[in-house]
């Protein structure tokens, strides 16, 4: 989930008629390909997403997917990163709550609901408390707003999306049911309207080798690529 929050701003970038080609490589992490001395070199920590701007110079290696949102939204001008300063800081609160809380959603419920080898009762249900929790934040939050942060969709919107989103919308661990989250009305009606834009659509597919063949597109180094892509039956 973490991948597609900067494939998404890439292509939202490009929707919104920035120069912000891109080449995206897929790292194989069942093969350790993000263990590799070239991926290494670009994020010593091993972790996907990693960036390589090759227009600056000396050529600007950019790791961590909040880092990697802010470069490439202040590289072009502050797309997407609100004006006002009081929107600017909420997107910042929002943006940052995201990082410091998805690792509860992604390394803890995911693994304890839906990979650990061993189903441990007290790990899934202290984990899907937390999980629950966060939602009902984020559904509060939207009660009476559209966006994350400000009048208009922003940086927080893509990267609180790309977990929570993804979750209400039954794309996460087949935890949907158990987690209820037909009952965070508000998550869901946002999530929704952001993944009906285009931008969205396209960054879903990027680097995605699972699912349905309409979901997916390995690598993507021009606009062309998604032709590739079967239509949706």
């Amino acid at each position: 989930m973490t991948r597609i929050k900067v494939t998404i701003l890439l292509e939202e970038l490009l929707e919104a008629g920035h120069a912000a080609e891109y080449d995206a490589w897929h790292i194989d992490i069942g093969k350790g390909e993000q263990f590799s001395t070239g991926f290494v070199a670009i994020n010593p920590n091993s972790k996907i997403p990693a960036l390589m701007d090759h227009s600056a110079t000396p050529p600007q290696r950019v790791f961590e997917s909040a880092s990697i949102m802010l470069y490439l939204a202040e590289k072009f001008g502050g797309a997407f990163i609100p004006q006002a300063p009081a929107d600017r800081t909420e997107m910042f609160n929002w943006l940052f709550w995201q990082m410091g809380s998805a690792p509860f959603v992604g390394g803890g419920f995911g693994h304890f609901y839906a990979y650990a080898p061993v189903k441990i009762e007290y790990a899934i249900n202290r984990y899907a408390m937390e999980t629950k929790r966060q939602l009902d934040v984020l559904n509060r939050h939207l009660a009476d707003r559209d966006w994350m942060a400000g009048p208009s969709y922003s940086l927080a919107d893509i990267a609180i999306f790309s977990w929570y989103g993804n979750m209400v919308l039954g794309r996460a661990y087949n935890a949907a049911e158990f987690l209820d989250v037909e009952s965070y009305t508000h998550v869901l009606a946002w999530a929704r309207r952001i993944d009906a834009r285009p931008a969205v659509i396209r960054g879903r597919m990027v680097n995605r080798t699972w699912g349905e063949p309409w979901e997916q597109l390995k690598e993507r180094h021009s606009a062309a690529d998604f032709a590739s892509v079967p239509k949706r039956p």
